[in-house]
């Protein structure tokens, strides 16, 4: 196979689509065959400053075309993407930096200096030449480095390839939820999340449709007037910004009729919450999970066929089972591990041997998520084995209590950890973003817990807070809360 610089940008300007417009973002759009051009300048910068085949480069800059530019001229010159949250404090990005041992990084010349110190390329600081090859790989040479989402400690580097991106866009984009050259993507998590690097990057790219982009911070404001401005047919979406949009008060006055589809993943998205999404916007809402190791999802619902509460079937050319601890598959109904293979599985985490053998076993994944498939194959997430709490005995997935808790009309957000207390026992704390403080609402959303769940799911204590907070892919950072 190529590479995937050639894969998703170089083959449209080949087969005569390069006026076709790629990119928009703001009141500017460009076409595939100006990406392409931005994409040689920054290859042939790269190469001036002596970076080499499978050398390490990062990219921290916001969405936008030299976001794009960048991505596609380091995998040209066959070196490996890093990306990161360009608005990362100074020690986390030497963290990643030193971790990665990166060549150099991109950085954007308006934010801070956090790269400060270290080997780095200023955003559009490249020469004229907009001409150059792309260097040929095989199909299991590294192409991108992802970091694994998980919610505790330090984000650790799986080691992505070419043939990897290219399967998954096939499989999932193409064949599931059949993108079209007609669409026009808009996503809520940023390009630097693997999530949106396919759904909003490398799958319209592949069809020949149009990204729209945006570098501002992502609020239920800006989403609604980003739709009514460019007119998105799929809106790539998690269940965090579900939540904000269908509570927001002007959310029945909002048109997005124009959406064939919108997609969820990156958490767990309440069956609740996708039927107040529905009722709301009338849109098909598609949960699906994915993870950084298989790269992008292989778990979906798929347009006409969505079972609300479920992540979906499995992604046809990936398979799928539900383990015990001894690997031995286990029957419909119950709970398990989640083994997945296909050709979209990493080579390994970076550094980390002990744990690329614990998870990388053969041709299977093995996922910290627990998951239930049912008789007709539709899959439910039950959580995630480290965050499971045993309460009285019994086990309490975090998810069902927050998905209650979310349909409370006083609540905003909402996590659920396991806090110990002086006697040694574990027991379940609800950390809540309400919509407003008012005496006595701690106690209402107990008993709601209550009335609705088993008894010992309910929250022993609630802890208002004004934000939860996040890791650097924007998931709920469980670590710090059980430390609060």
């Amino acid at each position: 196979m190529s590479n995937i610089a050639s894969l998703f940008l170089d083959d449209r300007v080949r087969e005569g689509r390069g006026d076709r417009v790629a990119l928009v973002c703001g009141d500017r759009s460009w076409t595939y065959r100006d990406v392409q051009r931005l994409a040689n300048r920054y290859a042939n910068r790269l190469r001036s400053k002596g970076v080499r085949p499978e050398e390490r480069v990062i990219v921290a800059l916001p969405d936008g075309p030299d976001f794009v530019g960048a991505l596609f001229g380091i995998l040209k010159i066959g070196a490996v993407v890093v990306m990161v949250n360009p608005l990362l404090k100074p020690d986390e990005c030497g963290y990643f930096f030193e971790y990665t041992r990166a060549r150099l990084a991109i950085v954007d010349p308006e934010s801070g200096d956090s790269f400060a110190g270290r080997e780095r390329l200023r955003a559009g600081d490249l020469g004229d030449s907009e001409e150059g090859e792309t260097f040929p790989i095989h199909r299991d040479d590294a192409a991108i480095w992802l970091f694994s989402g998980g919610t505790t400690g330090r984000p650790k580097a799986v080691i992505q390839t070419h043939g990897s991106f290219s399967n998954t866009t096939d499989l999932y984009a193409k064949a599931a939820l059949g993108y079209r050259e007609t669409d026009r993507t808009l996503s809520v998590p940023k390009l630097y999340f693997g999530y949106a690097t396919g759904s909003n990057l490398f799958f319209p790219f592949a069809v020949g449709a149009t990204s729209v982009l945006f570098p501002e911070r992502t609020t239920a404001e800006v989403l609604f007037e980003l739709i009514r401005k460019h007119r998105p047919t799929i809106l790539v979406n998690v269940p965090t910004m579900v939540n904000h949009m269908v509570s927001h008060p002007d959310a029945a006055k909002q048109d997005l009729s124009c959406l064939r589809f919108a997609t969820s993943a990156g958490e767990a998205l309440p069956a609740e919450l996708h039927d107040r999404w529905k009722k709301t916007f009338g849109i098909e809402l598609l949960d699906g999970l994915g993870t950084a190791e298989m790269w992008h999802i292989f778990l979906t619902n798929r347009p006409g066929d969505v079972k609300p509460g479920t992540l979906g079937r499995v992604v046809e050319g990936f398979e799928v089972r539900v383990c015990d601890e001894d690997g031995r598959e286990l029957p419909p109904g119950e709970v398990g591990a989640l083994w997945v293979r296909g050709r979209s599985r990493a080579i390994a985490y970076w550094r980390d041997l002990d744990r690329t053998a614990r998870q990388f076993r053969g041709e299977w994944y093995v996922s910290g998520d627990l998951v239930r498939r049912d008789a007709e194959g539709y899959f439910t997430y039950c959580g995630r084995g480290d965050e499971m709490l045993k309460v009285g005995g019994k086990w309490l997935a975090p998810a069902e209590v927050e998905g209650c808790l979310l349909c409370h009309p006083m609540v905003r957000e909402c996590a659920v950890v396991g806090v110990t207390n002086a006697d040694g026992l574990t027991k379940p704390h609800a950390f809540v973003v309400p919509k407003e403080v008012r005496p006595g609402l701690a106690e209402e959303l107990q008993s709601w817990a209550r009335e609705r769940l088993e008894p010992f799911k309910a929250p022993r204590e609630v802890v208002f807070v004004e934000a939860l907070p996040r890791t650097h892919l924007g998931k709920v950072d469980r670590a710090k809360l059980r430390k609060s």
